[in-house]
């Protein structure tokens, strides 16, 4: 590095000159709501269900913890139950795996992404409702 933050041809702050608005903001389509709530879900087309929790929530998908490593692209079934008190009391998606990864805090776990992909309208006006109450609170 040169005395003027260079590297490799390029100019890099140094230390006495730093500088700030260099943050990297995450830019999602819809917001995510973290919450803890359980779900099944079947691994289509198989009639089996297995049993996972939400970690998050958004208008576009969920993220979940699962007992079993699962393929990105997989399909799922999964319903979602929610809070007694809430106006949606559970809501049935059919979602496509897009990340996975293991969550060694959690056991033998795996954290992944769910994209919805089927959603009936009526669950999805109902959900975002509740997200709309999640954010005021």
């Amino acid at each position: 590095m040169g005395q003027n933050g260079e590297r490799d041809g390029q100019s890099w702050p140094t230390p006495e000159k730093a500088s700030y608005g260099l943050v990297n903001f995450e830019r999602r389509r819809y917001p995510r709501f973290s919450i803890d709530l359980p779900i099944e879900y079947y691994r289509l087309p198989s009639p089996e269900k297995k049993q996972g929790r939400v970690s998050n929530i958004s208008e576009g998908g969920i993220m979940i913890y699962l007992p079993e490593k699962l393929d990105i692209g997989r399909q799922l079934r999964v319903k979602v139950f929610f809070p007694a008190e809430s106006n949606l009391t559970a809501m049935e998606v059919i979602g496509e795996v897009v990340w996975i990864d293991i969550c060694l805090e959690e056991g033998n776990e795996y954290r992944c992404g769910l994209k919805f992909i089927e959603v009936c309208p009526d669950d999805l006006k109902r959900l975002k409702n509740f997200l709309h109450d999640l954010a005021k609170i």
